[in-house]
């Protein structure tokens, strides 16, 4: 992640760091979706050492700390209000880019859930945890696929994550290194009132950290026209998730 990028998404998610828990409800079913492949593909630990990057507000943490038995937890964020989570959970806490952090030396376990998006280059992350497993040790990650946010990129968006990607891509970053477990994806459309609680919805979960976009009066009027154009239905107006995963073990 670039510095700019860096410093744009970090004020974006702290800006919305107190409204994210409750509005991002498809982070919190990936959180648990990442957990549950975890089981089913063996990985029941105790683990020694477990990293988790891009933890927010606990959504994956919680599941984590109470499906698995971990000795030693710790969590990364760009957020500095993430530190809370890894009190809340006991755990050591790392502040900044993923990327760019020191980690802990050979951890059993690592996880990421709905973050890689914002990384330029996200098989440059995959290819350093891979690296950084112990012998036997698990990797779990998600992101967003190529059709996230579709209804908006139809409108002329321009703020979607660098890093979108697809399954494969990830499964594809770490082939040689790890044994691919599983590598899915899904598309969870959610269904809004209006195009402006879409809006408000992307402010709460802090995912307009590449917007520039200034609002007036006129360009908020010209969005909900185009919006209730195209995807406008009598429910409401539909906002597409494109939810990508994947769980990988390092040989013993």
């Amino acid at each position: 992640m670039t510095s700019d990028l860096a410093d744009r998404v970090q004020r974006s998610f702290s800006r919305s760091f107190a409204s994210y828990h409750e509005a991002a409800l498809q982070q919190a079913w990936i959180a648990g979706q990442l957990v549950q492949e975890l089981r089913a593909a063996g990985a029941a630990g105790p683990f020694t050492s477990a990293l988790e990057l891009g933890c927010g507000t606990g959504h994956l943490t919680r599941r984590l700390t109470t499906g698995f038995d971990i000795s030693e937890l710790t969590l990364n964020d760009i957020s500095p209000q993430a530190q809370g989570t890894a009190r809340a959970h006991q755990a050591a806490f790392l502040c900044g880019d993923a990327g760019q952090i020191d980690w802990p030396e050979k951890p059993d376990l690592i996880v990421s859930a709905s973050m890689i998006q914002w990384l330029r280059d996200p098989a440059r992350l995959l290819q350093r945890a891979a690296e950084s497993l112990a012998p036997g040790g698990w990797l779990a990650v998600s992101g967003f696929g190529p059709e996230q946010y579709r209804e908006l990129v139809k409108i002329g968006s321009s703020s979607g994550a660098p890093g979108l990607c697809r399954a494969e891509d990830l499964a594809e970053a770490v082939r040689g290194k790890l044994e691919v477990v599983s590598a899915c994806e899904t598309l969870r459309p959610m269904t809004f009132e209006t195009p402006r609680k879409v809006l408000e919805h992307l402010r709460n979960t802090g995912v307009n950290g590449r917007a520039a976009k200034r609002w007036s009066k006129s360009s908020l009027a010209a969005f909900s026209d185009d919006y209730m154009r195209y995807f406008g239905a009598q429910d409401g107006v539909s906002l597409t998730y494109h939810l990508i995963w994947m769980v990988a073990r390092r040989p013993a």
